[in-house]
């Protein structure tokens, strides 16, 4: 049998990108993109309307930081983040901005979002050890987890660095048992998130 040209062998990032595309890789990014978009630019003009029409966003940040104990504002953040996320981070961003150290407030933040989803991975590998909470949650998350199996870590990176749930591809991650240590290495990427947030941000509040 002649042997394969090494010459023609594709580059992996090629295969990968081949993949991606026949998977629908890209157009399940785009389309969650847009999905959270809407919610995101409602906060957005909520945010503008209480500025403009209510009361300056500023002073409420600032009555925060001077009424509530930072340690009880960084406990909601953080069950927040280990339970589906349900309260988008960008509100605590934006405290943290205005508080005596915003940068190791924000640092801080980013490191309880990271940890949030490491408890989000095991409650998924709890999950998939109760039999009936598995069958129903596959049910119920069943396009999460099959698109889980089908890209794991690159799935894992899109949760951690868009404004997409990253305590559920974190739960997903955990119910197909997807390697611990490549979870935690791609989930690093949670700090960047933070890092651009919080730049963008604390200019737009200065």
């Amino acid at each position: 049998m002649p042997k394969k040209n090494p010459a023609n062998k594709k580059p992996r990032w090629k295969l990968l990108h081949q993949y991606y595309s026949y998977t629908g890789f890209y157009s399940f990014v785009g389309k969650s993109l847009l999905k959270a978009a809407l919610p995101i630019i409602l906060f957005v003009a909520a945010l503008l309307a209480v500025h403009f029409f209510v009361i300056d966003i500023n002073t409420i940040l600032v009555y925060v930081t001077e009424n509530f104990p930072p340690i009880g504002v960084f406990a909601v953040f953080f069950a927040s983040e280990s339970f589906l996320g349900l309260i988008p981070p960008e509100m605590f961003i934006a405290w943290s901005g205005k508080s005596e150290h915003p940068v190791v407030f924000l640092s801080i933040l980013a490191t309880l979002s990271y940890l949030g989803g490491v408890i989000s991975y095991f409650v998924g590998r709890g999950i998939a050890s109760i039999p009936s909470v598995f069958v129903y949650l596959e049910v119920k998350m069943e396009k999460h987890i099959k698109n889980m199996r089908k890209w794991g870590g690159f799935l894992i990176v899109v949760g951690a660095l868009l404004p997409l749930p990253f305590s559920i591809s974190s739960i997903a991650a955990g119910i197909i048992k997807f390697p611990f240590p490549s979870f935690l290495l791609f989930g690093l990427l949670r700090f960047v998130r933070f890092a651009i947030y919080g730049v963008a941000i604390f200019n737009a509040l200065s």
